[in-house]
């Protein structure tokens, strides 16, 4: 079934925000394992910004 333009776009935008939020949790993770204080405060402002 072909897609209208518009659906693509939400789909592509939607797929793109995952991949930015998988990415953001990652990095947190890391950050946390590390302790790194000042980062995981960066991170946490940064995920509640694409929440």
């Amino acid at each position: 079934m072909n897609k209208s333009r518009p659906d693509l776009r939400k789909e592509t935008v939607a797929a793109h925000r995952a991949t930015i939020q998988k990415q953001l949790q990652h990095r947190l993770e890391v950050a946390r394992s590390k302790g790194d204080e000042q980062l995981i405060r960066q991170l946490e402002a940064e995920a509640n910004y694409f929440s």
